[in-house]
């Protein structure tokens, strides 16, 4: 079993950062690979980047290529997320997740075990 609390979303202009953190607990998390997705009003939960166990291997959504970048700490038990060159259709709540498929990065949501609670993304024009 793994916790997993996202922060560092917030309100910013297009062309603007934010980096998202998301802080796991309870078993080794180093276990995991890790996923970002993020769900607008009205869509879909959506893929956006994962990492591997070891942070090696990195997978990204082409919508985010170039722009965000997906890391691991292990020692701090922490995956971010760092977002640049952000567009207003980047906005939606920001979710991580834990899948113990550990060994590469996994686009597919269902292959996902543990999700955290989500963080809001807002990106104004």
């Amino acid at each position: 079993q793994v916790q997993l609390v996202e922060s560092g979303g917030g309100l910013v202009q297009a062309g603007g950062s934010l980096r998202l953190s998301c802080a796991a607990s309870g078993r080794t998390f180093s276990s995991y690979a890790m996923g970002w997705f993020r769900q607008a009003p009205g869509k879909e939960r959506e893929f956006v980047a994962a990492i591997n166990w070891s942070g090696g291997s990195t997978y990204y959504a082409d919508s985010v290529k170039g722009r965000f970048t997906i890391s691991r700490d292990n020692a701090k038990n922490t995956v971010y997320l760092q977002m640049n060159s952000l567009k207003p259709e980047d906005t939606a709540v920001y979710y991580c997740a834990a899948t113990t498929s550990r060994y590469s990065p996994l686009p597919n949501l269902r292959r996902y075990d543990y999700w955290g609670q989500g963080t809001q993304v807002t990106v104004s024009s």
